[in-house]
Protein backbone atom coordinates (compact mmCIF):
# COMPACT_ATOMS: atom_id res chain seq x y z
CA UNK A 1 0.00 0.00 0.00
CA UNK A 2 1.28 3.48 -0.85
CA UNK A 3 2.46 5.85 1.78
CA UNK A 4 0.17 9.35 2.29
CA UNK A 5 2.20 12.81 2.07
CA UNK A 6 3.15 13.68 5.94
CA UNK A 7 0.91 16.28 6.20
CA UNK A 8 -2.19 14.25 5.39
CA UNK A 9 -1.13 11.78 8.03
CA UNK A 10 -0.53 13.84 10.54
CA UNK A 11 -3.69 15.35 10.13
CA UNK A 12 -5.43 12.50 10.70
CA UNK A 13 -3.83 10.64 13.08
CA UNK A 14 -5.39 12.84 15.93
CA UNK A 15 -9.27 11.83 14.99
CA UNK A 16 -7.87 8.10 14.80
CA UNK A 17 -7.21 7.96 18.32
CA UNK A 18 -9.87 10.23 19.66
CA UNK A 19 -12.06 7.92 21.31
CA UNK A 20 -8.74 5.73 23.09
CA UNK A 21 -8.93 7.33 26.33
CA UNK A 22 -7.24 4.90 28.95
CA UNK A 23 -7.59 6.73 32.07
CA UNK A 24 -11.07 7.84 31.72
CA UNK A 25 -11.64 4.43 30.59
CA UNK A 26 -10.16 3.15 33.85
CA UNK A 27 -11.86 5.39 36.47
CA UNK A 28 -13.87 4.47 39.05
CA UNK A 29 -17.41 4.96 39.96
CA UNK A 30 -18.49 7.70 43.08
CA UNK A 31 -18.98 5.81 46.47
CA UNK A 32 -16.15 2.88 45.52
CA UNK A 33 -14.01 4.41 48.33
CA UNK A 34 -16.36 5.06 51.14
CA UNK A 35 -18.32 2.08 50.81
CA UNK A 36 -14.51 -0.33 50.89
CA UNK A 37 -13.30 2.17 53.71
CA UNK A 38 -16.43 1.68 55.65
CA UNK A 39 -16.02 -2.30 55.80
CA UNK A 40 -12.60 -1.83 56.51
CA UNK A 41 -13.26 0.12 59.62
CA UNK A 42 -16.14 -2.34 60.35
CA UNK A 43 -13.53 -5.30 59.93
CA UNK A 44 -14.87 -6.97 57.60
CA UNK A 45 -13.01 -6.17 54.68
CA UNK A 46 -14.61 -6.52 50.99
CA UNK A 47 -13.04 -6.37 47.68
CA UNK A 48 -14.64 -3.34 45.74
CA UNK A 49 -17.55 -3.43 43.84
CA UNK A 50 -16.60 -2.42 40.37
CA UNK A 51 -17.55 -3.86 37.23
CA UNK A 52 -15.48 -1.78 34.54
CA UNK A 53 -16.87 -2.94 30.71
CA UNK A 54 -13.96 -3.74 28.38
CA UNK A 55 -14.10 -1.00 25.52
CA UNK A 56 -14.15 -2.47 22.05
CA UNK A 57 -12.11 -0.28 20.05
CA UNK A 58 -11.95 -2.78 17.12
CA UNK A 59 -12.98 -0.55 14.66
CA UNK A 60 -10.60 2.15 16.12
CA UNK A 61 -7.47 -0.49 15.79
CA UNK A 62 -8.64 -1.46 12.45
CA UNK A 63 -8.21 2.33 11.09
CA UNK A 64 -4.76 2.48 13.19
CA UNK A 65 -3.32 -0.58 10.79
CA UNK A 66 -4.37 0.80 8.06
CA UNK A 67 -3.05 4.06 8.87
CA UNK A 68 0.45 2.42 9.78
CA UNK A 69 0.19 0.74 6.06
CA UNK A 70 0.37 3.87 4.67
CA UNK A 71 3.14 5.23 7.09
CA UNK A 72 6.95 5.77 5.47
CA UNK A 73 8.83 4.53 8.32
CA UNK A 74 12.21 4.87 6.60
CA UNK A 75 11.55 8.94 7.21
CA UNK A 76 12.01 9.95 10.59
CA UNK A 77 8.91 11.71 10.79
CA UNK A 78 6.50 8.70 9.26
CA UNK A 79 8.24 6.43 11.70
CA UNK A 80 7.53 8.89 14.64
CA UNK A 81 3.32 8.32 13.31
CA UNK A 82 3.40 4.55 13.20
CA UNK A 83 5.07 4.32 16.54
CA UNK A 84 2.66 6.76 17.94
CA UNK A 85 0.16 4.61 15.74
CA UNK A 86 0.71 1.25 17.34
CA UNK A 87 1.24 2.78 20.92
CA UNK A 88 -2.55 3.59 20.48
CA UNK A 89 -3.91 0.80 19.00
CA UNK A 90 -2.01 -1.74 21.14
CA UNK A 91 -3.73 0.82 24.19
CA UNK A 92 -6.90 0.09 22.31
CA UNK A 93 -6.70 -3.88 22.50
CA UNK A 94 -5.55 -3.15 26.22
CA UNK A 95 -8.82 -1.53 27.09
CA UNK A 96 -11.12 -4.14 25.26
CA UNK A 97 -8.96 -6.63 27.72
CA UNK A 98 -10.30 -5.03 30.38
CA UNK A 99 -10.52 -7.64 33.39
CA UNK A 100 -8.42 -10.34 31.72
CA UNK A 101 -5.08 -11.30 31.79
CA UNK A 102 -4.58 -10.10 28.39
CA UNK A 103 -5.04 -6.85 30.17
CA UNK A 104 -1.82 -6.91 32.09
CA UNK A 105 0.01 -7.99 29.25
CA UNK A 106 -0.99 -4.81 26.76
CA UNK A 107 0.14 -2.55 29.88
CA UNK A 108 3.28 -4.25 30.64
CA UNK A 109 3.80 -3.93 26.53
CA UNK A 110 3.10 0.08 27.07
CA UNK A 111 4.60 0.49 30.36
CA UNK A 112 6.55 -2.02 30.96
CA UNK A 113 6.61 -4.17 34.23
CA UNK A 114 8.64 -3.12 37.67
CA UNK A 115 10.84 -6.39 37.35
CA UNK A 116 11.70 -5.73 34.27
CA UNK A 117 15.73 -5.53 33.77
CA UNK A 118 17.52 -3.34 31.66
CA UNK A 119 20.40 -5.17 29.59
CA UNK A 120 24.04 -4.81 30.35
CA UNK A 121 22.90 -2.99 33.42
CA UNK A 122 21.38 -5.93 35.69
CA UNK A 123 18.76 -3.42 36.72
CA UNK A 124 15.36 -3.14 37.25
CA UNK A 125 13.07 -1.00 38.79
CA UNK A 126 11.98 -3.05 41.62
CA UNK A 127 15.52 -3.06 42.51
CA UNK A 128 15.36 0.98 42.15
CA UNK A 129 12.33 1.25 44.62
CA UNK A 130 13.75 -1.40 47.18
CA UNK A 131 17.17 0.72 47.35
CA UNK A 132 14.63 3.93 48.05
CA UNK A 133 12.57 2.19 50.52
CA UNK A 134 15.56 1.03 51.87
CA UNK A 135 17.49 4.17 52.12
CA UNK A 136 14.79 5.99 53.59
CA UNK A 137 13.25 3.94 56.15
CA UNK A 138 15.72 4.97 58.83
CA UNK A 139 14.65 8.67 58.49
CA UNK A 140 11.33 7.93 58.53
CA UNK A 141 11.28 5.38 61.17
CA UNK A 142 13.20 7.57 63.67
CA UNK A 143 10.82 10.33 62.44
CA UNK A 144 13.71 12.21 61.62
CA UNK A 145 11.86 14.22 59.55
CA UNK A 146 8.37 14.74 59.64
CA UNK A 147 5.40 15.00 56.61
CA UNK A 148 4.33 17.89 54.83
CA UNK A 149 1.00 19.63 56.36
CA UNK A 150 -1.82 18.89 53.63
CA UNK A 151 -4.10 21.49 54.73
CA UNK A 152 -5.25 23.40 51.72
CA UNK A 153 -8.23 22.67 50.03
CA UNK A 154 -8.47 21.77 46.26
CA UNK A 155 -10.45 25.10 45.62
CA UNK A 156 -7.24 27.56 47.42
CA UNK A 157 -5.01 25.65 45.76
CA UNK A 158 -6.41 25.88 42.00
CA UNK A 159 -6.93 29.96 42.68
CA UNK A 160 -3.14 29.85 43.50
CA UNK A 161 -2.06 27.61 40.94
CA UNK A 162 -4.25 30.25 37.66
CA UNK A 163 -2.28 32.68 38.39
CA UNK A 164 1.28 30.65 38.18
CA UNK A 165 -0.13 28.88 34.93
CA UNK A 166 -1.16 32.91 33.28
CA UNK A 167 2.29 33.59 34.17
CA UNK A 168 4.26 31.18 32.20
CA UNK A 169 1.72 30.47 29.47
CA UNK A 170 -0.20 33.06 28.64
CA UNK A 171 -3.39 34.47 30.04
CA UNK A 172 -6.51 32.56 29.75
CA UNK A 173 -4.30 29.24 27.62
CA UNK A 174 -4.43 27.13 30.58
CA UNK A 175 -7.45 26.59 33.36
CA UNK A 176 -7.48 24.81 36.68
CA UNK A 177 -10.55 22.53 37.06
CA UNK A 178 -12.36 20.88 39.96
CA UNK A 179 -12.93 16.95 39.39
CA UNK A 180 -14.32 14.16 42.45
CA UNK A 181 -13.58 11.57 40.49
CA UNK A 182 -10.19 11.69 40.25
CA UNK A 183 -7.68 8.84 41.66
CA UNK A 184 -4.36 11.02 41.43
CA UNK A 185 -4.26 14.52 43.05
CA UNK A 186 -3.92 16.12 39.46
CA UNK A 187 -3.95 15.43 36.11
CA UNK A 188 -2.72 17.66 33.38
CA UNK A 189 -4.05 17.41 29.75
CA UNK A 190 -2.79 20.30 26.69
CA UNK A 191 -4.79 22.86 28.22
CA UNK A 192 -6.35 21.96 31.62
CA UNK A 193 -5.20 20.98 34.76
CA UNK A 194 -7.86 18.99 36.86
CA UNK A 195 -7.57 18.60 40.77
CA UNK A 196 -9.39 15.88 42.86
CA UNK A 197 -12.05 18.12 44.43
CA UNK A 198 -11.90 16.36 48.01
CA UNK A 199 -7.80 16.55 48.42
CA UNK A 200 -5.73 18.83 50.56
CA UNK A 201 -2.66 20.02 49.29
CA UNK A 202 0.65 20.81 51.20
CA UNK A 203 2.68 23.42 50.51
CA UNK A 204 5.22 21.78 48.77
CA UNK A 205 2.91 20.53 46.43
CA UNK A 206 2.57 23.30 44.99
CA UNK A 207 5.85 23.91 43.21
CA UNK A 208 5.55 19.91 42.73
CA UNK A 209 2.60 20.22 40.53
CA UNK A 210 3.75 23.28 38.86
CA UNK A 211 6.74 21.95 37.64
CA UNK A 212 5.50 18.22 37.18
CA UNK A 213 2.03 18.72 35.76
CA UNK A 214 2.39 22.37 34.37
CA UNK A 215 5.92 23.03 33.54
CA UNK A 216 5.98 19.24 31.79
CA UNK A 217 3.24 17.66 31.01
CA UNK A 218 0.86 20.91 29.78
CA UNK A 219 4.13 22.47 28.04
CA UNK A 220 5.10 19.64 25.85
CA UNK A 221 1.89 18.93 25.05
CA UNK A 222 1.43 23.14 24.02
CA UNK A 223 5.25 22.75 22.17
CA UNK A 224 3.78 19.23 20.25
CA UNK A 225 0.91 21.48 18.83
CA UNK A 226 2.80 24.54 18.07
CA UNK A 227 4.87 22.62 15.44
CA UNK A 228 3.81 23.24 11.82
CA UNK A 229 4.49 20.27 10.13
CA UNK A 230 3.90 17.65 12.61
CA UNK A 231 1.10 18.76 15.22
CA UNK A 232 1.19 14.75 16.08
CA UNK A 233 3.76 15.80 18.81
CA UNK A 234 0.90 17.43 20.81
CA UNK A 235 -0.66 14.25 21.51
CA UNK A 236 -0.43 12.29 24.46
CA UNK A 237 0.33 8.76 23.47
CA UNK A 238 0.70 6.03 25.54
CA UNK A 239 4.12 5.24 24.51
CA UNK A 240 5.38 8.67 25.26
CA UNK A 241 4.37 7.78 28.87
CA UNK A 242 7.52 6.85 30.74
CA UNK A 243 9.74 9.49 29.23
CA UNK A 244 7.02 11.80 30.13
CA UNK A 245 6.82 10.74 34.03
CA UNK A 246 10.52 10.41 33.64
CA UNK A 247 11.01 14.37 32.86
CA UNK A 248 8.32 15.39 35.27
CA UNK A 249 10.04 13.75 38.30
CA UNK A 250 13.21 14.81 37.28
CA UNK A 251 12.57 18.23 37.19
CA UNK A 252 10.74 17.43 41.01
CA UNK A 253 14.20 16.68 41.87
CA UNK A 254 16.22 19.14 40.00
CA UNK A 255 13.98 21.79 41.53
CA UNK A 256 14.34 21.15 44.93
CA UNK A 257 10.55 19.89 44.72
CA UNK A 258 10.61 16.27 45.92
CA UNK A 259 10.68 15.40 49.81
CA UNK A 260 11.56 11.95 51.24
CA UNK A 261 7.28 11.42 51.29
CA UNK A 262 6.71 11.53 47.58
CA UNK A 263 9.72 9.61 46.58
CA UNK A 264 8.81 7.16 49.32
CA UNK A 265 5.69 7.11 47.34
CA UNK A 266 6.90 6.48 43.88
CA UNK A 267 8.70 3.47 45.03
CA UNK A 268 6.07 2.04 47.05
CA UNK A 269 3.69 2.56 43.81
CA UNK A 270 6.31 -0.01 41.97
CA UNK A 271 6.21 -2.34 44.74
CA UNK A 272 2.51 -2.17 44.90
CA UNK A 273 2.20 -3.36 41.10
CA UNK A 274 4.60 -6.10 41.62
CA UNK A 275 3.05 -7.59 44.44
CA UNK A 276 -0.18 -7.16 42.36
CA UNK A 277 1.74 -9.27 39.54
CA UNK A 278 3.10 -11.94 41.85
CA UNK A 279 -0.96 -12.65 43.59
CA UNK A 280 -1.75 -10.53 46.29
CA UNK A 281 -5.28 -9.12 45.73
CA UNK A 282 -6.86 -4.81 46.20
CA UNK A 283 -6.97 -5.86 50.41
CA UNK A 284 -3.09 -7.06 50.69
CA UNK A 285 -1.94 -4.70 48.20
CA UNK A 286 -4.13 -1.56 50.67
CA UNK A 287 -2.52 -3.33 53.76
CA UNK A 288 0.71 -2.93 52.47
CA UNK A 289 0.32 0.83 51.89
CA UNK A 290 -1.04 0.95 55.48
CA UNK A 291 2.08 -0.56 56.83
CA UNK A 292 4.23 1.44 54.95
CA UNK A 293 2.24 4.67 56.63
CA UNK A 294 0.11 6.38 54.48
CA UNK A 295 -3.46 6.60 55.82
CA UNK A 296 -6.38 5.25 54.77
CA UNK A 297 -7.96 7.53 52.19
CA UNK A 298 -4.34 7.53 50.61
CA UNK A 299 -3.95 3.78 50.84
CA UNK A 300 -7.09 3.04 49.16
CA UNK A 301 -6.18 5.55 46.47
CA UNK A 302 -2.79 4.13 46.04
CA UNK A 303 -4.16 1.02 45.39
CA UNK A 304 -6.64 1.86 43.24
CA UNK A 305 -4.10 3.10 41.04
CA UNK A 306 -2.50 -0.26 40.96
CA UNK A 307 -6.02 -2.29 40.04
CA UNK A 308 -7.36 0.10 37.57
CA UNK A 309 -8.70 -2.69 35.09
CA UNK A 310 -7.14 -5.42 36.45
CA UNK A 311 -8.62 -8.46 38.30
CA UNK A 312 -8.71 -6.80 41.96
CA UNK A 313 -8.35 -10.80 43.23
CA UNK A 314 -4.55 -10.27 41.80
CA UNK A 315 -2.49 -11.51 39.50
CA UNK A 316 -2.90 -8.58 37.29
CA UNK A 317 -2.31 -4.65 37.46
CA UNK A 318 -1.66 -1.97 35.26
CA UNK A 319 1.48 -1.03 35.69
CA UNK A 320 1.77 2.42 34.76
CA UNK A 321 3.23 3.62 38.12
CA UNK A 322 5.73 1.66 37.28
CA UNK A 323 6.79 3.96 34.68
CA UNK A 324 7.66 6.92 36.92
CA UNK A 325 11.09 5.51 37.89
CA UNK A 326 12.01 3.72 34.59
CA UNK A 327 11.03 7.32 33.25
CA UNK A 328 13.36 8.76 35.81
CA UNK A 329 16.08 6.60 35.42
CA UNK A 330 15.95 6.82 31.33
CA UNK A 331 15.77 10.26 31.22
CA UNK A 332 18.70 11.09 33.70
CA UNK A 333 21.12 9.10 31.67
CA UNK A 334 19.87 10.46 28.30
CA UNK A 335 20.76 14.00 29.50
CA UNK A 336 24.08 12.72 31.10
CA UNK A 337 24.89 11.45 27.74
CA UNK A 338 24.09 14.76 25.68
CA UNK A 339 26.42 16.99 28.20
CA UNK A 340 29.35 14.26 27.72
CA UNK A 341 28.68 13.38 23.82
CA UNK A 342 28.29 17.42 23.34
CA UNK A 343 24.75 17.43 22.57
CA UNK A 344 23.14 19.50 24.79
CA UNK A 345 20.62 20.46 21.79
CA UNK A 346 18.68 17.19 23.03
CA UNK A 347 17.75 18.64 26.00
CA UNK A 348 15.84 21.14 24.25
CA UNK A 349 14.30 18.17 21.83
CA UNK A 350 12.61 16.60 24.86
CA UNK A 351 10.65 19.39 25.29
CA UNK A 352 9.27 20.12 21.95
CA UNK A 353 6.69 17.67 21.96
CA UNK A 354 5.72 14.61 23.57
CA UNK A 355 8.85 12.36 22.96
CA UNK A 356 10.16 9.21 24.04
CA UNK A 357 13.57 9.14 24.36
CA UNK A 358 14.29 7.29 21.25
CA UNK A 359 12.57 10.13 19.59
CA UNK A 360 14.91 12.72 21.03
CA UNK A 361 17.90 11.31 18.72
CA UNK A 362 15.49 9.85 15.68
CA UNK A 363 14.32 13.32 15.23
CA UNK A 364 16.93 15.06 15.73
CA UNK A 365 17.87 15.63 11.56
CA UNK A 366 14.27 17.42 11.11
CA UNK A 367 15.32 20.02 14.14
CA UNK A 368 18.31 20.38 12.81
CA UNK A 369 16.74 20.91 9.52
CA UNK A 370 14.36 23.61 10.89
CA UNK A 371 11.72 21.34 9.66
CA UNK A 372 10.96 20.79 13.34
CA UNK A 373 10.62 24.05 15.80
CA UNK A 374 12.38 24.49 18.91
CA UNK A 375 10.17 24.60 22.12
CA UNK A 376 8.48 27.62 22.79
CA UNK A 377 7.49 26.76 26.49
CA UNK A 378 10.74 25.51 28.87
CA UNK A 379 11.01 25.24 32.35
CA UNK A 380 14.21 26.91 33.75
CA UNK A 381 15.45 24.16 35.03
CA UNK A 382 16.05 23.17 31.62
CA UNK A 383 16.49 26.31 30.33
CA UNK A 384 19.58 27.46 31.48
CA UNK A 385 22.08 24.61 30.09
CA UNK A 386 25.31 25.63 32.55
CA UNK A 387 22.94 24.90 35.99
CA UNK A 388 21.72 21.93 34.30
CA UNK A 389 25.48 20.97 32.77
CA UNK A 390 26.44 21.26 36.78
CA UNK A 391 23.56 18.86 38.12
CA UNK A 392 24.39 16.17 35.69
CA UNK A 393 28.07 16.45 35.70
CA UNK A 394 28.16 16.00 39.84
CA UNK A 395 25.77 13.35 39.47
CA UNK A 396 27.65 11.40 37.08
CA UNK A 397 31.06 11.88 39.37
CA UNK A 398 29.38 11.21 42.66
CA UNK A 399 27.88 7.67 41.41
CA UNK A 400 31.45 6.44 41.15
CA UNK A 401 31.82 6.61 45.02
CA UNK A 402 30.97 3.47 46.73
CA UNK A 403 29.03 4.04 49.78
CA UNK A 404 29.12 0.15 50.55
CA UNK A 405 32.58 0.31 51.19
CA UNK A 406 31.69 3.69 53.30
CA UNK A 407 30.92 4.58 56.71
CA UNK A 408 31.29 7.46 59.00
CA UNK A 409 33.98 5.88 60.76
CA UNK A 410 35.77 5.55 57.39
CA UNK A 411 35.13 8.92 56.80
CA UNK A 412 36.57 10.49 59.62
CA UNK A 413 39.79 8.29 59.56
CA UNK A 414 40.34 9.44 56.47
CA UNK A 415 39.76 13.41 57.11
CA UNK A 416 41.61 13.62 60.08
CA UNK A 417 44.30 11.73 58.01
CA UNK A 418 44.38 14.62 56.03
CA UNK A 419 44.03 16.80 58.58
CA UNK A 420 47.52 15.18 59.64
CA UNK A 421 49.01 15.38 56.49
CA UNK A 422 48.44 19.01 56.06
CA UNK A 423 50.10 19.59 59.61
CA UNK A 424 53.13 18.19 58.64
Amino acid sequence: MSSLPLSELDAALPGLVRKIRVLDALSWPDGVEEAFLASWRAGQPELPRVQLQPRDHSADIDALEGFIDRCDVGHPAGRHLAMTARSYATAGHMLGAIGTPAFTQYSSALYRRPDFSYPNLNLSMLDAANFFLNTTDALIGGARIPPSPAEIPAEAFAAWMQPELDRFFGTGRITVLLDPTLAAKAIAGASRIRLRASALFSELDKNQLLQHEAFVHVATAQNGALQSNLKSLGLGAPRTTQTQEGIATLAELFTGSMDINRLRRLALRVLAVQQALDGADFIQVFEGFLAAGQTQEESFRSTQRVFRGADLRGGSAFTKDAAYLTGLLGVHTLLRIAIRDNRPELVGYLFAGRLSLGDTVRLAPLFESGWLQAPVHVPPWARDLRLLAANLAFSAFISRIKLDVLDLDVLMAFADGHEADASA
